[in-house]
């Protein structure tokens, strides 16, 4: 899925940390191909200010690593891998997060108290 869309900043605050270790899950990789990812995904263009410093908080909450590879034929580049503890952080999140949207979904789809459909 390639669709840009427009997510309001406070949506995708809430989800990135768990869309960012989803893809880490998948292997070790850069950052460019992280925001790749994450716009193919449907997700959106997440911008290196935004991705590098959650990368940082990532790391220093122990759930990836970091390392740095030579470049083949340019410069060398930062590769991030989760860690055992990310992975369980990555479920416990996936988790939480569909329960949340359950309880949102079955919020907004409730009818109103003057028995009205639910405005859109």
């Amino acid at each position: 899925m390639t669709e840009d869309r427009d997510w309001p900043g406070e949506w995708l605050r809430g989800v990135l940390p768990q869309a960012v270790l989803r893809v880490l899950d998948d292997g070790p990789t850069y950052g460019y191909a992280i925001a790749a990812r994450l716009a193919e995904a449907g997700i959106g263009e997440i911008k290196g200010g935004t991705l590098y410093p959650l990368l940082g908080r990532l790391e220093a909450a122990g759930h990836l690593t970091v390392e740095w590879r030579a470049g083949e034929g340019g410069p060398g580049r930062k590769y991030y891998e989760i860690t055992p503890e990310g992975r369980r952080h990555l479920h416990d999140l996936v988790g939480r997060w569909r329960q949340f949207a359950a309880v949102v979904e079955a919020h907004l789809a409730a009818p109103s108290p003057a028995g009205e459909e639910p405005r859109a």
